[in-house]
């Protein structure tokens, strides 16, 4: 009697550990996927932040331009008049 219950006390044991690990595993691997998705994410959020950056400085480039014609105009139209 007592080795039938140390027996069926080992299998139990077994099949737990066995269950565990495997859940283990799939936790690792569900982890692993929700890594990569954030690091995709964080990339796509980056490459537009690189794309609001680079169309913002075409903006203070395009702005800075007007700002110099403006002022080579003003400076022409003052020299006229005198």
């Amino acid at each position: 009697m007592k080795k039938v219950f140390l027996s069926t006390l080992l299998m139990l044991a077994l099949s737990v550990s066995f269950v565990s690990c495997r859940d283990g595993e799939n936790k690792s691997e569900d982890a692993m996927e929700e890594a990569d998705d954030a690091m995709d994410d964080a990339g796509d959020k980056l490459e537009e932040l690189g794309n609001d950056i680079e169309d913002g400085a075409e903006d203070a480039g395009d702005a800075i331009e007007d700002a110099a014609d403006d002022a080579g105009d003003a400076i022409e139209d003052a020299v006229d008049d005198n």
